[in-house]
């Protein structure tokens, strides 16, 4: 009777040993769960950003090893702790208009980045106005612009409902246009009302949709002392693209459109 008495106290006395580790373990696991996931940038990740437009995609005036603004964002996209690499995609052509530039989404090469990218950004604008001045030369009013507003508004809806067919969740970033044209038109003191018209009408038509927004750029030139435009008087230098690029990078992060 004493054997098994002693044998039935070292079973239990084995059992209650086994069963305080796997305690031990199954309050560590419970206790790691709780933790939550790992925040955004723990994994370093790689971003596709493709840019379209006109001159100021394709980085005219920037100078020699600098594309344009893509060259200081890639930068700062890089620099956070969560980014292991920016891929960028430069489809920008100088002098492209809105019109011209829906021709180019039709491009396959064009359309295959698109539908690849994390993000879409687009320079567009500046060339229509630059068309509506070419246009008029003789009778220019501000009239003028206004009526050509409503075409420049449709076009760039067009160019809009073509990015997000081609990528239904990439962020699109429109940059604004600024206004270099008082160089050249000295005595038409109202191109800065109609360059704020223009900005507003693309502003309105960001605004319609989701994961997309208007970057204005119009102050960065117009409250600095710094000379910030090309020697064509026109298109942005080194400096002025760097401008641009900050405050692309400014918008994106602080939308949180880099992790998304």
């Amino acid at each position: 009777m004493k054997k098994h008495v002693l044998f039935i106290l070292s079973l239990v006395l084995i059992v209650a040993g086994c069963s305080a580790p796997y305690k031990e373990f199954s309050e560590k696991e419970i206790r790691m769960e709780a933790k939550g996931a790992p925040p955004e940038d723990f994994i370093p990740k790689n971003i596709k950003v493709v840019s379209i437009g006109d001159s100021l995609t394709q980085g005219v005036g920037s100078g020699e090893n600098v594309n344009g603004y893509i060259h200081f964002l890639k930068k700062d996209i890089e620099q956070l702790k969560g980014i292991k690499h920016a891929e960028f995609q430069n489809f920008g052509v100088k002098g492209n208009r809105t019109d011209q530039l829906l021709k180019r989404l039709k491009n396959p090469a064009i359309k295959y980045n698109i539908q690849e990218a994390e993000a879409v950004i687009i320079t567009i604008g500046g060339n229509d106005i630059m068309q509506v001045i070419k246009d008029n030369l003789l009778g220019l009013k501000v009239d003028t612009f206004s009526l050509a507003e409503t075409g420049y508004r449709n076009r760039l809806q067009e160019i809009l409902m073509t990015v997000r067919e081609y990528n239904s969740t990439a962020a699109i970033i429109l940059v604004g246009i600024y206004n270099p044209f008082i160089k050249w038109f000295s005595d038409m003191k109202e191109m800065d009302m109609v360059v704020k018209n223009w900005n507003n009408v693309s502003a309105e038509t960001v605004a319609n949709y989701d994961n997309a927004l208007f970057v204005p750029v119009d102050d960065i030139f117009k409250n600095n002392e710094e000379s910030l435009l090309y020697t064509d008087y026109f298109h942005p230098n080194s400096r002025g693209y760097k401008k641009i690029a900050k405050r692309i990078f400014e918008y994106m992060e602080r939308e949180d459109y880099i992790y998304q």
